[in-house]
């Protein structure tokens, strides 16, 4: 895992460039409705960890609020 993320971090976007060009090439236009699909795809991955870093933010918060009253019980 220590050589795949980063390995997967910059051939991803070499990738989806690489992907949008030949497409041009081909398709012209039809780009652009790739590129959307894409924007789109990324807005949801973006969505589903933003929540699940505020969920784990939360439940964290609530873990030291419920060690502090603990140790203001004893």
């Amino acid at each position: 895992m220590r050589i795949a993320k980063p390995l997967l971090l910059v051939t991803t976007p070499i990738g989806l460039a690489v992907g949008l060009y030949e497409g041009w090439r081909l398709a012209g236009g039809l780009v652009f409705i790739m590129a959307a699909l894409m924007l789109v795809i990324a807005a949801a991955f973006g969505s589903v960890i933003w929540t699940i870093r505020r969920e784990r933010a939360e439940e964290e918060k609530k873990q030291l609020e419920s060690g502090a009253s603990q140790e203001k019980q004893r």
